[in-house]
């Protein structure tokens, strides 16, 4: 057994207090993204944990790339048929989740979950590597298989199907537009006294700025 006590650090790169944070929580999102998408030592700013409950009720949390974000939501894509699409397609929820360790900063997103339109999960699909579209074409996320070179083999047989030809979108595979109704933004600060600011949509209209205690 390894004790892992003593092993913390001290965070004391930023802070976050009210007079500085946007009143719109997307605003202020847009502006530690663009920090964090120009950080050299963050490889992926757009990875994102999605955590979704599951029949047992306990939750499952997955990492996928965020592809977008309006002041709508944040746009992902899955397999509709896959647990975590399953899961999405019975709660319509999901609780996002950002981490930059090299900045300090966490956000943590309450959202209610929607398919977006067919035609964008089209242009998005053919946007991607022909490789990558095969990939999504060949694979039945979550299902069990009975070995690797299932998929190999499968993966070969679309190549030379598709050689010469548009890779259709399979019906199963799109985007989700994760609405926010809860965004909360941590900074890492010394002695553990962490800010924690929430924004809370009121009546789908304006949003509550509050302070937690770390």
């Amino acid at each position: 057994m390894e004790n892992l006590h003593d092993k913390r650090k001290v965070y004391e790169k930023s802070q976050l207090i009210e007079s500085e944070i946007k009143q719109n929580p997307i605003e202020q999102f847009r502006d530690w993204f663009l920090e964090a998408s120009e950080n050299p030592n963050i490889y992926e700013a757009n990875a994102m944990a999605i955590s979704t409950v599951e029949e047992d009720g306990c939750p499952r949390t997955r990492m996928v790339l965020l592809k977008e974000y309006t002041f709508e939501g944040f746009i992902f894509y899955t397999n509709y048929d896959s647990k975590k699409g399953k899961s999405i397609e019975k709660t319509h929820k999901a609780c996002l989740h950002f981490f930059w360790p090299n900045l300090e900063r966490q956000i943590i997103i309450k959202a209610n979950l929607e398919r977006i339109a067919e035609n964008l999960s089209d242009g998005y699909f053919h946007s991607r590597p022909k490789g990558s579209q095969l990939g999504a074409a060949v694979s039945p996320q979550s299902q069990e298989i009975p070995n690797k070179e299932f998929l190999e083999g499968k993966l070969k047989e679309l190549e030379k199907e598709y050689e010469n030809s548009e890779v259709p979108r399979p019906e199963n595979w799109g985007g989700y537009i994760a609405k926010p109704y809860e965004i909360e933004f941590w900074q890492g600060r010394p002695n553990r006294l962490h800010d924690r600011i929430i924004y809370e949509l009121i009546d789908n209209l304006d949003w509550k700025i509050s302070r937690l205690a770390p």
